[in-house]
C-alpha cells in the first residue's frame, strides 16, 4: 500500500489516495482521503479487509501513516497478519505498488481529460476497473480473471 499525494489538485475535501495493491493477483484498490492522518488509513483498509479479507502481509513504506498505533492494532483484529514497513526513503522496496501509482496517475488523468472535470475522486472508481480489467503481463491474465475467476 502507498499514499498518491493530490495536494496539488484537491477534489474538495481529498488530498490523498490510497492505493493498495496485491502482489500475486495485482488488483488494485484506492481510496480518496482527506488527509494521510493513520485513522483514515485505517478504516479504509478494515474496510477492504471485511469485504476480501485480510492480506497475509501488509507492506508499506516507513511513512508514518502506515507505522502509527490505530494500524498496528489491526492485528488484533487480523491475528495473522504481517506488517512489513520498508526502509525510509526507499522506494524500491515498494517497486510493485509504485509502478502501480504511476500508472493509476496516468489513467485518472485521462479519465479527468475525457470527462472534461478535474474532480479526480469521480474518476478513481473508472480508473481502477481499467487497471483491474487490463492484462497484466507477469501473470498473463487480468487481475479482474485472477480474483473472480471470470
Amino acid at each position: 500500500m502507498d499514499l498518491i499525494d493530490m495536494r496539488t489538485r484537491p477534489d474538495g475535501e481529498f488530498k490523498w489516495i490510497l492505493h493498495c495493491r496485491d502482489h500475486f493477483t495485482k488488483f488494485s484498490w484506492a481510496y480518496a482521503l482527506p488527509s494521510k492522518e493513520a485513522r483514515f488509513v485505517a478504516e479504509n483498509l478494515i474496510q477492504l479487509f471485511f469485504q476480501f479479507g485480510s492480506s497475509h502481509i501488509l507492506q508499506s513504506d516507513n511513512g508514518k501513516e502506515f507505522t502509527a498505533q490505530v494500524i498496528k492494532s489491526l492485528k488484533i483484529m487480523w491475528s495473522g497478519l504481517v506488517i512489513l514497513n520498508g526502509r525510509h526513503r526507499h522506494p524500491q522496496s515498494q517497486g510493485l505498488v509504485e509502478r502501480g501509482n504511476s500508472t493509476l496517475c496516468d489513467i485518472l488523468g485521462k479519465f479527468m481529460q475525457d470527462r472534461d472535470t478535474n474532480h479526480w475522486v469521480s474518476c478513481i472508481l473508472p480508473a481502477i476497473y481499467s487497471m483491474n480489467t487490463s492484462l497484466a503481463q507477469g501473470i498473463k491474465h487480468t487481475p479482474f480473471e485472477v480474483v473472480f475467476g471470470q
